[in-house]
Parts: C-alpha cells; sequence; structure tokens
C-alpha cells in the first residue's frame, strides 16, 4: 500500500494546481455574495428564522454523516432556546442533542475567536457527555492513545477487513496539533474559502479524537465559512450536501490520504460541494417565505391552538401522512374535535383531503396556498 500523506517527507506542505479551480471559487465567492445578500435583505424576524433553518439542518446531517440520527424537533428546539427564538411548542432535548448544537453554535458565534487545544476539547465533551460513544467508553476531552492500536478506518468482515486510512501515531499528536492550531489562526495569506477545504482534509488527516473527528472537522469548516463569509449566521448547510453526496465523500478522502500532497483532486471536490449547498439554499429561502407569507394570509382564520399548531406542523414538514388520529394525539384531543378542526380548514380552502372516506383519509395544505 503507498505511504498516506501524513507519512510523506515534506508533510503538511500541501500543494494545489490554483489554474484548475480558480473558476469553482470564484463561482463559489459568487453564490456566497447571492445568498448572503438575499437572507439580509430579510426582516429582522425572517432572517431569524432562515438561520435557525439552516442551523438545524447542519446539526441533523452533520451527525447523520456519522449513522447517529438526531430527532429533528429537539434539535430545533434545542437551538430555538440558545438563540432566543420562539417556536411552537418545544420539546425537551437530551444532553447529546445540546452538545452537538454548543459544538456548532460556539464554531458559527464565535467565528473569529481563535481555535485553541481547549476549545477542541470543549466541543468533544459537548459531543460526549456521558463519556461514551453507544456502548463504548472513550477517553473524552484529550487527545486519543492509540493503546489498542493504531487509529484505522476499517470495513468488511472480521478477517477480511479492508484498512482504508490509518492515521498518525497519537504520539505525533500534540506536536501535529499544535502545527495545525497555528496555522489555522494565523495564516491570513489563503483565500478563506480555500482555507476551508485544506482545513477540512488536514484535521481528518490528523483524525486526533478516539471518535467525533468528522462532526468536529465540519464542524471547524463551517467556522472558516463564516469567517469568509463575515456573519455569524448560517444560510447554507456544506454538511446537508455533504450527507447527500456520501459516498464521494468518503472516496475521495480515502483517495487522498493515499495520494500525493498535491491535493488539487480533494479541493475541486470540496469547491464543487460547497456550490451545490449555496444552490440548495434557496430551498430554505422558499420554505421562510412561504410559511411568512401564509401566516400573513391565513393568520385571520386559524381559530384555535390545536390548528396553529397543526398547521405549524406541516408547513415544516410533517412526518408521514396527517390523519384525523395524528391530529387528535399531537394536539391531545378527542378524535371529534380533531375532525372539526380539519373540517373548518377544509371549508377555509386551507386544507384538502388526500383520499375519500374511510380510515386512511389524508390531509394536507392545498398545492395553490
Amino acid at each position: 500500500m503507498k505511504p498516506y500523506i501524513h507519512q510523506k517527507a515534506n508533510w503538511p506542505d500541501f500543494k494545489w494546481r490554483d489554474k484548475e479551480f480558480v473558476s469553482l471559487i470564484g463561482e463559489v465567492r459568487g453564490l456566497q455574495g447571492k445568498v448572503i445578500g438575499k437572507m439580509e435583505a430579510l426582516g429582522f424576524d425572517l432572517k431569524k428564522e432562515a438561520n435557525l433553518e439552516t442551523l438545524t439542518l447542519d446539526v441533523i446531517k452533520s451527525t447523520e454523516i456519522e449513522g447517529e440520527i438526531l430527532n429533528p424537533a429537539q434539535v430545533r428546539s434545542s437551538l430555538a432556546r440558545r438563540l432566543g427564538i420562539e417556536i411552537e411548542k418545544s420539546v425537551y432535548s437530551e444532553r447529546n442533542v445540546d452538545g452537538a448544537v454548543d459544538l456548532l453554535l460556539d464554531a458559527v458565534k464565535n467565528f473569529n475567536s481563535d481555535l485553541t487545544k481547549e476549545r477542541l476539547f470543549d466541543w468533544h465533551s459537548s459531543l460526549f457527555p456521558t463519556g461514551r460513544s453507544g456502548m463504548f467508553k472513550i477517553k473524552v476531552a484529550m487527545w486519543r492513545e492509540d493503546k489498542s492500536g493504531p487509529m484505522q478506518v476499517v470495513s468488511g468482515a472480521m478477517g477480511k477487513e479492508k484498512v482504508h486510512f490509518e492515521a498518525p501515531s497519537s504520539k505525533r499528536i500534540e506536536a501535529e496539533m499544535d502545527q495545525f492550531l497555528e496555522w489555522f489562526n494565523s495564516d491570513q495569506s489563503l483565500d478563506p474559502v480555500l482555507k476551508a477545504g485544506i482545513a477540512h482534509l488536514w484535521f481528518l488527516t490528523l483524525h486526533p479524537f478516539e471518535d467525533g473527528n468528522g462532526r468536529i472537522a465540519r464542524a471547524i469548516t463551517d467556522m472558516q465559512l463564516a469567517r469568509a463569509d463575515g456573519i455569524s449566521k448560517r444560510y447554507y448547510s456544506l454538511s446537508s450536501q455533504i450527507r447527500k453526496q456520501r459516498k464521494q465523500y468518503y472516496k475521495i478522502l480515502e483517495k487522498s490520504q493515499q495520494g500525493p500532497l498535491d491535493i488539487t483532486e480533494w479541493l475541486m471536490w470540496f469547491f464543487d460541494c460547497l456550490i451545490n449547498s449555496l444552490l440548495s439554499s434557496e430551498t430554505i429561502l422558499e420554505k421562510v417565505l412561504f410559511k411568512h407569507n401564509f401566516w400573513n394570509q391565513y393568520a385571520p382564520e386559524v381559530n384555535n391552538d390545536r390548528q396553529k399548531k397543526m398547521l405549524n406542523k406541516l408547513l415544516d414538514g410533517f412526518d408521514g401522512k396527517l390523519t384525523s388520529s395524528k391530529w387528535a394525539k399531537i394536539t391531545k384531543c378527542s378524535t371529534d374535535t380533531a375532525l372539526r378542526d380539519i373540517q373548518d380548514l377544509i371549508k377555509k380552502d386551507i386544507l384538502l383531503k388526500e383520499k375519500p372516506g374511510g380510515r386512511s383519509t389524508n390531509y394536507k395544505l392545498k398545492d395553490n396556498i
């Protein structure tokens, strides 16, 4: 097997061929300007809502990349509480959810503060508040020790394992991280978007923690992108796009680890992914504006808190099909009351039936709203 990039003589003297991606950086910078311009032109409440939607997506998808599923309602509620935003029926959030939220918020709200060893340890503690990753006890808020062997990314059945990557020895981590942090905090010569791509690959190559390296790498990237944008609000989610391209993400990371110190191919993939995330931000803007316009039009016609709660759930993306029994369960009312609420909204041209009659009757927002 070829030596990994961290084993090369000139590590970490990364090289790249600017001419091959200069147009991609130009496209990223142009889209960043357009997205931020559109979002910042919104009213105060709409900007807060767009930021909340983006951060919620970012926390959920960054965690999902690692195979862990967080409750969206808990993530949104945790973020709303920390941002001082009132949302309909906030729910209790578990410690691991609050920790993932705290990590991202510190990265983006305090983007101009130095990234330090202590700060990274705080982030790691936030991700693993119980000192466990699933069923396994791990070292929290300290660099990995490799007592059971080298840190490897492995797939395949026992006896037929394939090693995709082996990180530097734990004996090197302290010095390697000192070098990374010094570069991240002090080198202002690079385009900030280019620096985000380098930082992402560099941190993942070091893999300094027992677990959580991917999530922390993406938080560092969000921090650097916030520096590039010059604002602490997030209006596009790179983690969401990486989740969509997860197979390619792991493939290009593996190839980059076993390739030369010329990381042009990785950077081109990173910029392309970032462009897609910026283009996808239009969906968030449309959702926020749709919800805003909906309530401007229909608020006087919605008579009770049950209807407001359920309509907000539909506007935010209801999980599954809406039935009268689900309405009753969520709003803690009788099925008859739920049906009256629904029929009232049908009469007002807000809801419609998806299927006629029977217990399986479903309801949705009218398409022309």
